[in-house]
Formats: C-alpha cells, sequence, structure tokens
C-alpha cells in the first residue's frame, strides 16, 4: 500500500496555500513546513509537495492524476471551488461519473504546475 506521495511545484509558497486550501475541505492540514518541502495529512504527512526551481509545468494529458477521498459530495463541491478560488484551473466539474456497479461523484482540477488531482466520493446505492 503506497504511505505517501510527493509532487514537484515550481513555487513552494503558491503551493502550499493551494494545497491548504484544497485540502480543508477533505479534512487534511498542513502538518510538516520546511524551505523546500511541506506536508499534508490528516494525521500523518501522506502528500508531500517539493520545491523544483525551473519545473515546467506538467504536461496536460500526461495520464497522471492524484485522488483523494471525500465523504460527501457537499465537500467535493468545496474541493473544487476551494481549488478555483486558490489558483486552479477545472478539469471536470463536480458530478457524478460513469462507472460500472457504482455512483462515483468526484471533481477534477489541475494545481498551479499543471498536476491533476481530483476529490470523489462514492454515494450510497438506492
Amino acid at each position: 500500500m503506497i504511505d505517501h506521495i510527493s509532487v514537484g511545484v515550481s513555487d513552494i509558497a503558491r503551493s502550499a496555500v493551494f494545497y491548504e486550501a484544497v485540502f480543508a475541505p477533505l479534512g487534511m492540514a498542513k502538518l510538516v513546513e520546511r524551505p523546500a518541502t511541506v506536508g499534508f495529512g490528516k494525521t500523518y504527512p501522506e502528500f508531500w509537495i517539493n520545491l523544483r526551481p525551473g519545473m515546467p509545468r506538467v504536461a496536460a494529458g500526461s495520464g497522471v492524476h492524484m485522488c483523494f477521498r471525500a465523504r460527501t459530495t457537499e465537500d467535493v463541491a468545496a474541493f473544487y471551488d476551494a481549488a478555483l478560488k486558490a489558483g486552479g484551473a477545472d478539469d471536470g466539474p463536480p458530478g457524478l461519473r460513469p462507472h460500472d456497479r457504482v455512483k462515483y461523484f468526484a471533481a477534477f482540477v489541475t494545481d498551479p504546475d499543471g498536476n491533476r488531482i481530483e476529490a470523489v466520493t462514492f454515494l450510497k446505492e438506492e
């Protein structure tokens, strides 16, 4: 199982503000802060951003994205809204996604460096 994930960012201060905002609706917070790295999580830093000066923007369509579990559809929407307000870009607004046998409610955004992130919750069957 995965212990933690880290991504490169070109501006650590800008990205720390972005991720602090988008993770708040998911119950995650900034837990570790160093000059060139910041760790986020609930009780343990599961997600890290690392300064990579001069890093080019992540290519659209790279196929890489990170998904974080939300408790409710409202939390997914709050994640999406926070991302847009904090300098992220829309890559799929909150809503149901067609998947076999699951009610998959998600939103997709890209961070200021182009890293694609998602929040998802699974709706209960009626």
